[in-house]
């Protein structure tokens, strides 16, 4: 089981990053390798990415499936291999920082399943710090990008 959590500072209000987050539509495109997703329902939607981990490039769809929102502060999701075997889970989660800052944390934890199992849960343990620190930092980025066009900044 591969798991890891990242953190980057945004000078935008909590509720700024709750507003962009809790929309998962907001963040799919900002998947690492994105190529689609589709929205099912307000909590259901698919998505398909490359994935680049070392030796092994392939296309992935998965299912995401928010699984609670804690407003302002935290979504949770699942996560479920449509075309290969894993599952997994994470969140984003939105706190006070320092200084007019507030932070934000991206977490994602995912195990494979199935007769490759070990040879993949030891390359997503070398690959995703990576996928969570682009995907965290990547939202952070155009949350305050969407905030300041919003809010005139």
């Amino acid at each position: 089981m591969a798991s890891c959590t990242h953190q980057e500072e945004v000078k935008v209000p909590i509720t700024a990053i709750w507003n962009f987050v809790s929309n998962i539509g907001n963040w799919a495109p900002l998947v690492p390798g994105y190529i689609t997703h589709e929205v099912l329902s307000e909590k259901e939607s698919t998505w398909s990415f490359k994935s680049d981990m070392g030796i092994i490039k392939k296309k992935i769809e998965l299912k995401v499936d928010i699984t609670s929102w804690q407003e302002p502060t935290k979504v949770t999701f699942q996560l479920t291999g449509l075309n290969e075997k894993f599952t997994g889970h994470g969140y984003f989660l939105a706190s006070k920082g320092r200084n007019n800052t507030n932070l934000m944390t991206g977490a994602l934890q995912i195990t494979a399943e199935g007769m490759m199992a070990k040879v993949a849960n030891s390359l997503l343990n070398t690959s995703l710090p990576e996928i969570t620190a682009e995907l965290t930092e990547a939202v952070a980025l155009k949350l305050e990008q969407n905030y300041k066009e919003h809010a005139g900044v």
